[in-house]
């Protein structure tokens, strides 16, 4: 059975740092095509930043580049999301989700998904 689960939310000040995991079962991580997305209350859902299974090079959306970095461990199946400096408009739910091996960070190519981590930041 396919199963994302994220965690590393919660409530930091602007500034700060939170990593996320995305920990995989049911597949292997270096062979899918992991992204990670957020949503914002009353907005549509985005790409923050993806991994590419062949060379672990990274695409982050322009909001996020420069603050964020997508890295994956396969020993332990997990894909995380380092986020420093951090601003009150990154606050949202972020989401883990399998999808296309093309390196996009459009959710519309993306077909299975974790249940979510809150994260929020304070001014």
């Amino acid at each position: 059975e396919v199963q994302l689960v994220e965690s590393g939310g919660g409530l930091v000040q602007a500034g700060g740092s939170l990593r996320l995991s995305c920990a995989a079962s049911g597949f292997t991580v270096d062979v899918r095509g992991i992204g990670w997305f957020r949503q914002a209350p009353g907005k549509e859902r985005e790409g923050v930043a993806k991994i590419s299974t062949s060379d672990g090079s990274a695409i982050y959306s322009d909001s996020v580049k420069g603050r964020f970095s997508i890295s994956r461990d396969n020993a332990k199946n997990t894909v995380y999301l380092q986020m420093n400096s951090l601003k009150p408009e990154d606050t949202a739910v972020y989401y883990c989700a399998v999808g296309t091996l093309l390196m996009t960070i459009s959710p519309s190519n993306y077909y299975f998904w974790g249940q979510g981590t809150q994260v929020t930041v304070s001014s």
